[in-house]
């Protein structure tokens, strides 16, 4: 491992654990912020039925004192008020005779069982000259003050099973990954090295002029040369790539001919070159060639046998265009996005790497983008390349 790409682990790693706590502090907010303020919600409606047993106490003695002294005093507007005060609580006076007189009760019920549980229940009652009164709280206040525990269980029960559904999913894509990438490997390898068994055979099996012999080795050493470029392409992937200021077309004609020396005869290749026009970006040439190769193999293996591959290239003030055109069998709208994510794939014997690490690279490296620009059923497929401008 070079210095830079030991850089580049140790601050993905210090990266990854900032986020980590992060994550950790804003979940600990998440969670406290409920309670804190569930528990002042419950504070303030305590307070409010607090006050509302302080008013049944004063108007309660307010009656007993009125008809003490004169028994025949209508008081039938104070009891509705008693009444009304306390419609939501459930409470026990005790008048200095030790008489119980119970509210909001539905039904007969031990009064000296149910003094017991108010005297647990840890509630201070009210205390005055004549009466002792002890109350409960409404039920919703009870549900309320639980309903932080219950939201923070739910919360914790979310939070493992999306850590799990996650974990579960990553692993599973770092696994296709890792497959993608052997077999993105041996495929790579596959192309040179079949050239190279093919021309061996060629030179055992016939004779061969002088300059016959001098072609064959001429493309036996551009296969090893090949070899040599996907080694150089996957030591890049994970470090930063140097970028050089090139001429496109130049490029792009090499990957053609290189794939249109290995397809079939049916397969036509079109290069619809302006030579009035440079068109130059900065790019990494084994990897811009590279991604090149994947989607004209992508082309090849959508149209079969037969077909034609076309290249356009333009410019604006911004990007450097490059299409590159099949007339396969074409991708659905729904599958645009998809071909782009490791392990889809349309082709069954396919891995689904090719097209994602492609947009990676020029996502990541060449500050491009690689897209579908059109595609119909029956008809074919445009791939786009933008890469940036140098004016």
């Amino acid at each position: 491992m070079d210095r830079y790409s030991f850089i580049c682990l140790m601050n993905l790693y210090t990266k990854t654990s900032r986020w980590k706590i992060l994550l950790i502090l804003v979940g600990i907010v998440f969670m406290v912020m409920p309670l804190i303020y569930s528990n002042y919600l419950a504070k303030k409606l305590s307070n409010l039925e607090l006050t509302k047993v302080q008013l049944f106490q004063k108007t309660l003695l307010e009656i007993t004192k009125t008809t003490e002294a004169d028994p025949n005093k209508d008081v039938t507007y104070e009891l509705e008020m008693l009444t009304t005060t306390i419609q939501d609580l459930k409470v026990m006076a005790i008048n200095k005779d030790q008489k119980i007189e119970l509210y909001n009760f539905d039904e007969k019920i031990d009064t000296l069982e149910l003094l017991e549980d108010f005297k647990s229940s840890g509630q201070a009652p009210l205390e005055s000259e004549l009466y002792t009164i002890y109350y409960q709280n409404p039920p919703i206040l009870t549900l309320l003050t639980y309903f932080p525990l219950v939201q923070l269980f739910l919360l914790l029960l979310y939070a493992a099973i999306g850590y799990a559904v996650f974990n579960a999913s990553r692993r599973e894509e770092q696994n296709r990954i890792w497959v993608g990438m052997a077999k993105e490997t041996a495929h790579q390898l596959g192309t040179p090295i079949s050239g190279m068994i093919g021309w061996l055979e060629n030179l055992r099996n016939a004779d061969h002029s002088q300059e016959e012999q001098r072609k064959i080795i001429d493309e036996m050493e551009y296969d090893v040369m090949k070899l040599q470029q996907v080694a150089d392409r996957f030591s890049k992937i994970g470090s930063q790539p140097e970028l050089k200021e090139m001429d496109l077309v130049p490029e792009l004609i090499q990957c053609k001919n290189y794939i249109a020396a290995r397809a079939s005869r049916n397969i036509q290749f079109e290069f619809s070159e302006l030579k009035e026009h440079l068109y130059f970006a900065k790019i990494n040439i084994n990897l811009f060639s590279w991604i090149i190769e994947n989607v004209l193999r992508n082309a090849l293996d959508a149209m079969g046998d037969t077909g034609k591959i076309s290249f356009q290239i333009s410019q604006d003030d911004a990007w450097v265009n490059i299409d590159i055109i099949d007339t396969g069998k074409g991708i659905p709208s729904s599958d645009w996005k998809k071909v782009f994510k490791p392990g889809f794939t349309t082709k069954s014997r396919g891995w689904g790497l090719g097209l994602s690490l492609g947009s990676r690279i020029i996502e990541n490296y060449h500050q491009g983008k690689l897209f579908i620009k059109r595609s119909e059923l029956g008809k074919g497929t445009t791939f786009t390349i933008q890469l940036p401008r140098i004016s």
